[in-house]
Formats: C-alpha cells, structure tokens, sequence
C-alpha cells in the first residue's frame, strides 16, 4: 500500500486533521507542499497530526516542525504506528502526544550519504553534527532531559514502545494496544540497524524495486556527480536540480555551464573566490539569510534551515559551527553571552548586518525630501572647507594664434562647510535574544534610521526658514541679492519667481540664466501650487473681486515649470511663506558627508554599557548654501 498524506480542515472551520502516513522529504512529503497546505487551513485552533511514518529528509523534517511549532493552534499528535528519525522530531512540535503501547518511536543520530575529496567527507561529516545540535533541543523540551542523555540515545538508535515513550517523557497519554497497523511502503527499510523484528513486517520497499538502481536513483546519482567535481561552490543549483525531477543530469550540466559562464567575462578569467573555512561561511552565511528573512528584508532562501530558527538557536548554531560545544552550560543566557563575546563566534557582526538593513530601511522610508532637490557633497576629514558658488568665470578669454593661454585662479572668500557628527546608541540584550524580540532589531534601528535622516532634513531646511547671514553678511533671502519676492502661490508669484531666478549675474554683472528646477511649499500650499502649475489654462483673475479666469484658451504660462515638493517643516515656520529652487546638483543647498557616505553606519560600542551588545548609529554631515541666485524666496501674500 502507497503511503498518505492529508491536510483536512473540519466541518466546523475550527479544527483540522493532518495525517502523515509518508515519507518525510524526497518521494514523500516536502516541506514546500505542507506549508502551504498548512497556510490554507486559515485560523484553526485545534491540529490533530497522525503519524505513521519511517522519517525522511532532515531538512525538509526541521521545515515541517517549525511550522508546526510556530503555528497557534493547539496540536495534539497522535502516533498510530511509528514515528521514527525525523517523524519523532515533527512529533514533538505537538502539545499533547497520544500513543498506543505497541506503537513505536524511534530516534537516532543524523546520517546521510556524501561524495567528494577528504575536506567534503570532512565538512559533510561537520554538518551532520551541526544537525544534531539543531534537534536535540527539541526533544529535551519534551523530555526535560539533558542534551548529554539525548545524544546517547540518538547514538543508540532507541526504538520505544507507548509505554516506554511516556515513562520517558516522549509521550504524555498512552492507549490500549491497535489490533492492526497500515503498512508503509518505503526505500528506508534497510536504513536502520535496531529495527524491532516485529516491525520488519510493517515496512516494505515500493512494489516494483529490485536490487537494480531506478531511474530516479540514476537521475539523483548523476547529478551529484556532477556537482562534486566543484566541492560546495554551487550547492544551490545543485539542489534546485535535484528537486525538480524533469532535471536530467544533461539538462543540470547544461545549467551549471550557464552558472559558470554568468560569473566568468573575457577579462576576468576566474570565478569569484568563496572562502571556505570549517563550513563557517556557509553556516554564517546562512544564518544571516535567515535572519534577515525573519526581519522582512529579504525572502527566505528555499532549503535554509535557519529561517525557521529563533535568536537563541541561531546563537547556538554559530558557536556550534565555530566547533565550541554548548552541551556543558546550564542555561541558555550562558549560551547567549558566549555568542556575544567568544572570539571565534560571528554571531555579533550577523546581528549588526541585520541591524544596519533596518538602520538603511528607516533612512530610506524616512519621508524626507531633502535629498529631491539638494546637492550632495563629500568631504575627507572635519576641517572647514571652502565651495565656490555660481559667481564663478563668465566667459573664457580668447587666445590669439600662437599665444600662451593665460592662468586664472579662484578666491579663497568662499562659502564655508564643515562636518559634524550626529549619532545616538542601541542596544540587543541578551533578554532579547533569549525571548525571540526581533523589535530590537526592527522597530528601534529603523526609527534611528528615520531620526538620522530628519537630522539632517533639520539642518537643510533650518537654511532657508532661518534666512541667516551669507558670506557678504547679508540675509541668504535679501532684496539685494535679488531673490526675495512677495507673492502669493499662484501663476503670478510663480511667474516673478521664474524672472527673478533667471535675471540673476555674476560677479561681473553677466546674466547666468539659473533655471528653476522645484518649488518648496508647506503643505498648506500644496493645493495652490499644484493647480498652479499643472493646469493648462491660465488662473489669472479677471476682475477686481478676484474671479479666476475660466477661459481655457489662455495659456497657464507657469504650465510644468518645476516639481512642487511638499515640506511640513515650512508649515511650522511660515505656512504663507514658499520657495523656487535650481536643479539639483546646482550651487543652491549642499549636504556634504564624510568621505562621501551618504548614510548611517552602524560602529560597535566598546567597553558595554548594557547586558548583550551595542551600536552606535552615525551619520557625519555638514550643510551649507553654496550661492543666494538658486533660490528664490517669497514671503506669500
């Protein structure tokens, strides 16, 4: 008899079977197929999960009890006959496990089968223990036993009965004795080496195999073949290919070749180097896609076991990855602060790059718009510096045939701008990771992502309410700088802004044409200049009481002149007031950064102040208005 696997939600929306008579991963069920079956159920609050299975895939294993784990029903797990290797894993995601006396578990050490030179056998060999490590956890949850019993018996291969699995805290409730069990059809039948003579009888190969290798065998062997001439450097095509099984091992050749070609050019004859140091790349690698998956910066990577894992347990994989062992500590804040401050663990700097996205993410979501409109400069150390606005040459001379050119040289009575540093401090404690709180390293680096980024909005837009003095000791905003208007929003104010802007000179009183590229208003004028500049016809009145003209025949004059940019720190200043500015990139407002670093970092805080670990969130930057003839000002009506 095939083996089953079933998802069904009750008449009553509220509860919902899950029987799993199959295989765990490979031919049977996969992890992919019962998430989304799962999804499906909606909001139950009763699981009901029957077992009846020889295991599987770990990975596929670890998926499905995670899911389980996380989901909020309450489970309880039934084991109808057996529920061995990764089935007695999935197993103890239940809240309540139910067996009869002759139903059987079993749990045993992580193996599988591996090919390659002595450093593949080697790091194969470490990822099985890492295994390990990931589910002795689970069943010293369940068991309350110490990690040091549980690795025995894993090492034993246990095989126990209902009565033996509730004496041994695997089982809470035992049942009367079934008087039949369903058979499973299975390839794992010559997996174990303890396996009850009573069992043997239960478990058969699939109808049709013989000793000769199937087509699926040859097709998995071929592939793996293939890909082990490359050690792990391109583990994930090679698992792509092996999951999909319409991928030949010509069609997987096909594949890597285009892999191989896609990071190899005519001038660069060498894939990219991969650093392979006792699996730590790859162990930390994937940590921190899982991390970051888990805060919503990224999708999970498909087969990534550490998606699915806590803080706690992603601490825990990267010492157990770095070889330092955990099984001797008492409780897991040990464990924590091991991972925080042991020289060999990375886990510290996987946090800071999930917390630098979030940091990034806030920066970038902040609502700002002071980035639309300004330039954006770089300065390499915190001195003050000089920039030469738009009163710059007005014409090249002209050089007669045969003659020298002449040198021409810059004042140095330029506008003045230096760097300051703006930052504040966060911190993950070690309650954090032990109670699961990603907010720490969400909620609080992204609103410091925000607060860096009004920071600087603060100092830009401080420059134009301010209205401080320029470098002739002038208001920035003056009537002899030609800038300062008093009209209201409307195709008229915009118009004598747009005149005053391009009827601006130079030193040498040439006109230099500055065309306004963006109007800054407060948003109490945002209706006003929208319709100001994207009607088509003109908005003039045209009598004395102020009746807007309907004619559409008149043209709107001031029709796309610039891009209206909306600021609520105007509204705070003056809500009548608003301003024209020149194209970004322009001498109008520079934001310049330290060596040109345009946002926050993240730096480590030394010597703690806090129980877990700390940053400091950075920005150096320094503002200043470079010349007064890109920006207009009006003082409204």
């Amino acid at each position: 008899m095939k083996g089953w696997y079933t998802i069904k939600a009750a008449s009553d929306g509220a509860s919902a079977t899950i029987q799993i008579y199959e295989e765990i991963g490979g031919w049977g069920i996969t992890a992919q197929q019962f998430a989304d079956d799962l999804n499906a159920l909606d909001n139950v609050s009763h699981i009901n999960l029957n077992i009846h299975s020889p295991g599987g895939d770990v990975f596929d294993g670890i998926a499905i009890y995670n899911l389980l784990n996380k989901h909020p029903a309450k489970i309880t797990v039934h084991i109808d006959g057996l529920a061995a290797s990764m089935a007695s894993f999935i197993a103890m995601a239940g809240d309540r496990i139910v067996m009869p006396e002759n139903a059987l578990m079993m749990i045993h050490k992580p193996w599988g089968i591996s090919g390659g030179n002595a450093n593949d056998m080697r790091d194969y060999a470490e990822l099985l223990d890492k295994v390990e490590h990931v589910l002795i956890p689970a069943y010293a949850r369940k068991t309350g036993k110490s990690a040091e019993v549980l690795a025995a018996m894993l090492e034993d291969e246990t095989w126990m009965n209902g009565t033996e699995c509730v004496a041994q805290g695997f089982a809470d409730e035992l049942l009367p004795a079934v008087s039949a069990m369903a058979r499973i059809e299975s390839k794992r039948i010559e997996d174990f080496e303890h396996m009850p003579t009573e069992l043997k009888g239960m478990i058969t190969s699939p109808k049709g195999s013989t000793s000769a290798t199937t087509p699926e065998h040859t097709r998995i062997n071929g592939i793996k073949d293939l890909f082990a001439m490359f050690g792990g450097k391109h583990d994930s095509l090679k698992m792509q290919c092996l999951e999909d099984a319409d991928c030949t091992p010509e069609k997987a050749k096909d594949l890597l070749l285009a892999e191989m070609g896609r990071v190899a050019t005519p001038s660069s004859k060498t894939s990219p180097a991969h650093i392979y140091a006792g699996n730590g790349n790859i162990t930390g690698d994937g940590i921190r896609q899982g991390l970051y998956a888990r805060l919503g910066h990224e999708r999970a990577e498909r087969g990534n076991p550490y998606v699915m894992m806590s803080l706690f347990e992603m601490a825990q994989a990267s010492l157990v990855d770095r070889g330092i062992s955990v099984s001797g500590f008492g409780n897991r804040s040990q464990i924590v602060n091991l991972a925080f401050t042991h020289t060999s663990s990375d886990f510290a700097h996987i946090l800071a790059s999930g917390a630098e996205k979030s940091v990034l993410t806030g920066w970038q979501n902040s609502g700002e718009t002071f980035q639309q409109w300004t330039k954006t400069g770089s300065l390499s150390n915190f001195h003050e510096a000089k920039r030469v606005g738009l009163n710059g040459f007005s014409e090249l001379d002209k050089v007669p045939e045969g003659a020298e050119y002449k040198y021409v040289t810059t004042s140095d009575n330029g506008v003045p701008i230096a760097l300051a540093t703006y930052g504040n401090i966060f911190s993950v404690t070690r309650q954090a990771i032990i109670n699961d709180d990603l907010g720490q390293l969400t909620t609080i680096p992204q609103a410091m992502g925000r607060a860096a980024a009004r920071t600087v909005g603060n100092l830009v837009y401080l420059h134009l309410t301010a209205n401080a003095s320029f470098t002739d000791d002038k208001a920035l905003f003056h009537a002899d700088h030609k800038n300062l208007i008093a009209k209201g929003m409307d195709t008229d104010g915009l118009n004598e802004a747009r005149k005053a802007m391009r009827l601006q000179e130079d030193a040498n009183g040439d006109p230099i044409n500055v065309i306004p590229a963006f109007i800054l208003v407060p948003a109490a004028l945002e209706g006003a200049a929208n319709r100001a500049v994207l009607s088509s016809s003109s908005l003039f009145p045209v009598d004395q009481d102020g009746t807007l003209n309907q004619n559409p025949g008149i043209i709107n004059v001031v029709k796309d002149m610039a891009q209206v940019i909306v600021e609520p720190r105007l509204d705070k200043a003056n809500n009548k007031q608003w301003y024209v500015s020149a194209a970004k990139g322009t001498d109008t407002i520079e934001v310049a950064y330290l060596d040109g670093m345009d946002v926050p970092y993240l730096e480590q805080q030394e010597g703690f102040t806090v129980d877990g670990i700390a940053w400091k969130v950075r920005i150096d930057a320094g503002v200043a208005a470079l010349d007064y003839r890109g920006l207009v000002k009006s003082n409204g009506v």
